[in-house]
């Protein structure tokens, strides 16, 4: 069901939910409120259908604020959406221009669910201190996107998206890059768990530039090994779908373990006095990767320590 409400104000859109689980089962039981920032000229379709199929795994009260110029006269058009157009969760789609785009937590907070936890996510542009945002005040979670900024700034490379998530980390903060490599993290974990447990004397880390995920990655690695990471840089390749952390080398004395990229739907890993795996892994939707994020609301340490070892990584020349 989708009930329209051009020229609204949040009085009226309160009223419309409380009309909405007071008729529809399915808006009963959500767990949390996601406020979703973008703008009119954003991939709006691909944000709402990344965060309804989220919703299967975590219902929700879905406030979605897309963003207008604000020059212009102040104005609300929203859409109440439940049922099978909301996946588990109740939706607000708000349009707004004018004056209130610089006023969004006093145009949200009307809307928030008492006593539940309050996520924010930025799919796409977000603030540059995203905790000391107005909204970001409200959220004990706060998601941004560090692949789109990196991909939409013009001359903005991955080091300084980094360097600015670094700089501006709170407790809270997290990234779409960090879930998206969940997956490959565990590989390199049960790799290192197989005997010998030698000493990790240098680590070679491989994908192309400005992909903010394998620096990450790197970083993370810093940190839990304690020594710095070599990053390498490598061409892009032909086929989007392939995993952007091309190839891992973890030499010690015994040998070294690698975990490399054959196609879009496999990596091999290879350790020595063993014989080669293959093991099936993608990239990761959108929808996973957020799906990820609302699955802890506590403050991600270990996203935290990855920041913190981005100090621990040489970027080396681009390999042919």
């Amino acid at each position: 069901m989708i009930i329209s409400l051009p020229d609204t104000t949040t009085r009226k859109i309160a009223a419309s939910l409380l009309d909405a689980r007071e008729n529809n089962s399915q808006t009963t039981g959500r767990v949390l409120t996601l406020i979703v920032v973008a703008a009119f000229d954003d991939d709006v379709d691909h944000i709402i259908s990344v965060t309804r199929d989220a919703s299967h795994e975590h219902p929700a009260r879905v406030i979605v604020l897309l963003t207008g110029p604000a020059d212009e006269e102040s104005h609300l058009d929203a859409e109440v959406r439940v049922g099978g157009h909301s996946g588990a969760s109740e939706m607000v789609i708000m349009r707004i221009t004018g004056e209130m785009t610089g006023h969004l937590e006093s145009v949200v907070t009307p809307l928030l669910l008492p006593d539940t936890p309050v996520v924010a996510w930025w799919p796409t542009t977000a603030p540059k201190e995203p905790s000391k945002h107005p909204l970001g005040k409200l959220a004990q979670r706060r998601i941004t996107n560090a692949e789109h900024c990196t991909a939409s700034e013009a001359g903005c490379t991955s080091a300084e998206v980094l360097e600015r998530l670094r700089a501006a980390y709170a407790p809270g903060d997290s990234d779409m890059i960090w879930s998206m490599i969940t997956g490959w993290r565990g590989i390199v974990a049960s790799s290192l768990d197989q005997h010998p447990h030698d000493e990790i004397e240098s680590v070679t880390i491989t994908g192309p530039a400005n992909t903010p995920s394998v620096d990450i990655a790197a970083g993370w690695l810093a940190d839990c090994l304690g020594i710095r990471i070599n990053r390498e840089i490598c061409q892009p390749a032909e086929d989007v779908r392939l995993f952007p952390i091309r190839s891992l080398s973890l030499n010690r004395a015994s040998g070294p373990v690698t975990i490399d990229v054959l196609d879009h739907r496999t990596v091999r890993v290879e350790v020595t006095g063993r014989p080669e795996s293959l093991v099936a892994m993608s990239v990761r939707i959108d929808a996973d990767c957020l799906a990820e994020e609302l699955r802890h609301l506590d403050p991600d340490l270990t996203y935290a320590h990855a920041l913190r070892g981005l100090n621990r990584v040489d970027t080396i020349e681009e390999k042919a």
